[in-house]
């Protein structure tokens, strides 16, 4: 019988790693720090952690504007503490992914610096996407995109030219086209593969081919844009497949790929491409039993592994986007609770944000002078990035930083996350924390014995109620308690159940009585 690999049903941990853990007392967190907590995420339950990038860079955009894909940056310390890191979290059995940036780099990247100095069309400007204006425009950009950041994508040189950036001036897009790109990146690959790093999440996965011409568009991220999802990038993750298969122990790689259809996100995940691609469709549904059901139906019908994901550094955190519009303060928590147990119940990987197991919400007053998302400051304002979602964890104590780390936060934290720290937590039954451990040791408690299927079954209006025998999971997202389905027994719930009957913004995992069988699984 073939073993199931780890990827295929794992729960994953998202590190956003200057946020996480300060073992230097300078206010940002480092991989020290993430080594020091690996002890609690093993605890947590988790299988699997992701690293945001932790590699040199000027920190335009978080340490997404890459300058070396092969050193750590001195902020979060050395190639020497990035291996003890892989050792210890393989100690403590977990596999240990990071991020890959490879639609752009930093303007600082010894390539790109090379490459302003160079002449119009010269081989070190091939590596990048640079343009003149359109004849008889010489003061146009090359056409109309706009960067995902907010204001134009373009940004001109003394000499005329333009180079395309996406998402900020100082990310400049590679073209995809030239070969040294693609040869560079399968040599960066290698070199954290032979580290012993188990896998990637490739960051914005869908944006390295542009149509030939760069011709005008509308925004918008659908599979016939000239800027998204190309046909050309399934060839490059098919080289990368090969790579990752090349190598011992599962090594996989999930690709950061938003767009419009089920069916181009299927694309991604072929048999010799990406193990998976997160399904962004599950963290942007609103919460509505009929959203959820038709988000999972198109997802299973479309892929072969699934991904199911609430929250990452890029979104605000589901505790508020739950609660958004409802008349109880509480309900947007009590929600993300439900909604967990929905995630963790349904067949693929769960992928969890750091923070989330806390019950953090968005942090929206952030004063200006603090942030640093650059889509706030490229909009002026008129979007309130990112910064939100990134606050540094409360750890312990009853002010501010909270055990963070001795010299502050980069980000301050809220005075009224004192009530929310990992060490208040642990020991209140009725916490996040403790929620979210019993959930997950759960769900570690079925791994293996259920199908790769669903059943829908009846469930009341604002209900949503699916089988994974002898699983059965319901989630109440109407305003009145509705009844059970029949059971042997309660597994686990959101909230106090009344009776038989499951309260609004609440979700429970019910087992009918029957011997379970193990799958194998790999080691």
């Amino acid at each position: 019988m073939r073993e199931t690999p780890w990827w295929h049903d794992a729960v994953v941990y998202e590190i956003y790693v200057r946020s996480f853990a300060d073992s230097t007392g300078d206010g940002v967190g480092d991989l020290a720090g993430v080594r020091s907590r690996l002890p609690y995420l093993a605890d947590l339950g988790v299988d699997a952690i992701w690293l945001t990038p932790f590699y040199r860079s000027p920190m335009a955009d978080g340490g997404y504007d890459v300058a070396d894909y092969r050193d750590v940056d001195p902020l979060f310390g050395t190639l020497d503490e990035f291996d003890d890191l892989v050792a210890d979290a393989h100690g403590q059995g977990l596999r240990l992914m990071v991020d890959i940036v490879p639609n752009h780099s930093s303007a600082a990247h010894p390539w790109f610096q090379k490459a302003l100095n160079a002449p119009e069309s010269s081989p070190e400007r091939d590596r990048y996407i640079f343009r003149p204006s359109p004849p008889g425009r010489p003061d146009t950009e090359p056409n109309n995109w706009l960067s995902v950041f907010g204001g134009p994508a373009w940004t001109r040189l003394p000499d005329g030219d333009w180079y395309l950036h996406l998402f900020a001036p100082q990310q400049p897009d590679f073209n995809w086209n030239n070969p040294e790109v693609r040869e560079d990146f399968l040599t960066t690959l290698r070199f954290w593969l032979d580290r012993g790093v188990d896998g990637f999440r490739i960051d914005v996965a869908m944006g390295l081919h542009k149509a030939e011409g760069l011709p005008d568009t509308a925004l918008g991220f659908g599979a016939r844009s000239p800027i998204w999802s190309r046909p050309e990038v399934h060839q490059v993750f098919r080289e990368w497949r090969a790579v990752l298969d090349s190598y011992p122990g599962d090594r996989a790689a999930v690709g950061e790929v938003w767009t419009d259809s089920a069916e181009d996100l299927a694309l991604y995940v072929r048999s010799d491409e990406l193990h998976q691609s997160f399904n962004f469709a599950w963290l942007e549904a609103p919460w509505s039993a009929g959203a959820f059901r038709e988000v999972i139906e198109t997802t299973l019908a479309a892929m072969r592994a699934p991904t199911w994901v609430l929250s990452n550094h890029d979104v605000v955190r589901q505790a508020t986007r739950y609660g958004e519009g409802a008349a109880d303060p509480g309900a947007g928590l009590a929600r993300a609770c439900a909604a967990l147990l929905a995630m963790l119940a349904l067949p693929g990987s769960a992928y969890l944000y750091q923070g989330e197991e806390l019950g953090l919400t968005e942090v929206k007053n952030l004063p200006s002078e603090v942030r640093q998302d650059p889509v706030y400051f490229r909009t002026k304002g008129a979007m309130p990035g990112r910064d939100g979602c990134r606050v540094p964890l409360p750890w312990s104590g009853t002010a501010p930083p909270f055990g963070f780390g001795s010299g502050g936060s980069w980000l301050p934290q809220p005075p009224e996350w004192a009530g929310l720290t990992m060490e208040r937590q642990m020991t209140d039954p009725g916490s996040s924390l403790s929620f979210y451990r019993r959930a997950l040791a759960a769900r570690r408690s079925l791994r293996g014995t259920l199908p790769d299927t669903i059943t829908w079954l009846d469930a009341p209006a604002g209900a949503l109620v699916f089988s994974r025998d002898p699983l059965v999971c319901a989630v109440n997202c109407g305003t009145d308690p509705v009844r059970l389905p029949p059971h042997e027994r309660v597994l686990i719930s959101s909230a106090p159940l009344d009776g038989g009957m499951l309260p609004p913004d609440t979700g429970a995992w019910l087992l009918r009585d029957r011997p379970l069988t193990p799958r194998p699984r790999s080691a």
